[in-house]
């Protein structure tokens, strides 16, 4: 028996009433959480991961996740509405265009033309893990995808080899049936899927041996994926062609790859700048020092002016994240914290004392200390 699908919006964690950006943003968080780079050969993350891809892909799409709101898994199957007039609900395929025909004598084409028409393949959902440096600078992915293809052997036909497939004759071709009946409003007309060739138009006598007819197969594929410099997080990338085939001679559908950032060690992002919090010493912050600065492209050099305050911010020009569309580079800033030593020695704090003395006055002549003209340092 097959395992029971959790609800959606309990997988992501989130009520139905979510924005879109909510379910952006719990997708992200729990993404990051279960993603298979941080936890390798762990199974169940593995199985986490794909569960969210699942429910962010129908939930992220308007129309999918209307479905689904409405009448549950079911809902986003892929046979759901798959009878001739896209209807399905409870075998009664009826269809809409030869209702209107009965009542009003045309105007509409029928359903069973646009359900043997080409018809172009869905779209393949991915996700890639790329370090911070990677988002910035770009690098190659290679990725693996469980795709339909058409099949090779058959050409997509589903007939095996010097055979062709002979046109249904209780439908013409058209995968659909049209049946009568009378009503208190008169006869009624209504469409239904064929018996005889389940609604495909035709019948194969001698089906491939290699997709035994449905002329496509699944295959695992490896993408190399190009990540360009300066993607940023839960940006998407698509490659067209890159999904799932389609039928009846319809375009293949596309490869929709979503990138996750890790976490950097110290450095953040804004936009196409990076920011970098900086300890210094209080002797660095009120002398001055020569300093190294990390950055992307490594270490710098950068001299602290006498006197630096703490939250100052200095700004490294060209030092930040490459534009994504077109040339030059954004700016690194460094924002400067002032470290306060704690544990002093009492030869450490007599020393301080004496310093601050000599900045805002010495004691008294009967030894109590004398009113501070200005605020201590320390």
């Amino acid at each position: 028996m097959a395992e029971e699908k959790r609800d959606y919006y309990e997988v992501l964690g989130i009520d139905k009433s979510a924005a879109e950006a909510d379910i952006k943003k719990a997708y992200r968080k729990l993404a990051k959480e279960y993603h298979p780079d941080l936890h390798p050969g762990d199974k169940t993350a593995e199985a986490k991961f794909k569960e969210l891809n699942e429910a962010y892909e129908v939930l992220s799409d308007a129309d999918k996740r209307a479905r689904y709101d409405q009448y549950g898994h079911a809902g986003v199957d892929p046979n759901f509405g798959a009878g001739a007039g896209g209807a399905g609900f409870g075998g009664m395929d009826f269809d809409l265009g030869d209702i209107f025909n009965s009542f009003f004598g045309g105007g509409f084409s029928s359903g069973s033309q646009r359900r043997n028409g080409p018809r172009r393949g869905e779209n393949i959902r991915a996700s890639v893990m790329v370090t911070f440096e990677e988002a910035a600078f770009g690098c190659e992915k290679t990725i693996n995808i469980g795709r339909i293809e058409k099949c090779d052997d058959c050409g997509g036909s589903g007939c095996a080899k010097g055979t062709t497939a002979e046109v249904c004759s209780n439908c013409s071709g058209t995968g659909t049936v049209r049946t009568q009946q009378r009503t208190p409003f008169g006869i009624m007309q209504s469409t239904a899927e064929c018996p005889k060739c389940g609604g495909k138009g035709r019948i194969i006598h001698q089906p491939c041996p290699t997709c035994h007819g449905a002329g496509a197969v699944r295959r695992q594929k490896r993408i190399n994926v190009n990540i360009p410099a300066g993607i940023d997080d839960s940006q998407t990338i698509s490659l067209r062609g890159q999904g799932h085939a389609g039928a009846n001679g319809g375009a293949n559908g596309d490869l929709l790859i979503t990138i996750s950032v890790r976490p950097h060690a110290y450095f953040s992002r804004e936009d196409t700048s990076v920011l970098y919090e900086m300890p210094i010493t209080v002797t660095q912050a009120i002398l001055g020092d020569e300093v190294e600065v990390p950055t992307l492209d490594g270490k710098v050099k950068y001299t602290i002016p006498e006197g630096t305050q703490s939250g100052t911010v200095f700004r490294l020009r060209g030092k930040g994240i490459p534009y994504l569309r077109g040339s030059g580079r954004g700016d690194q800033y460094v924002t400067v914290t002032v470290e306060i030593p704690k544990k002093l020695t009492n030869e450490q704090k007599e020393l301080l004392r004496k310093f601050d003395e000599s900045l805002y006055g010495g004691g008294s002549a009967d030894g109590g200390k004398k009113e501070k003209k200005k605020k201590r340092l320390f």
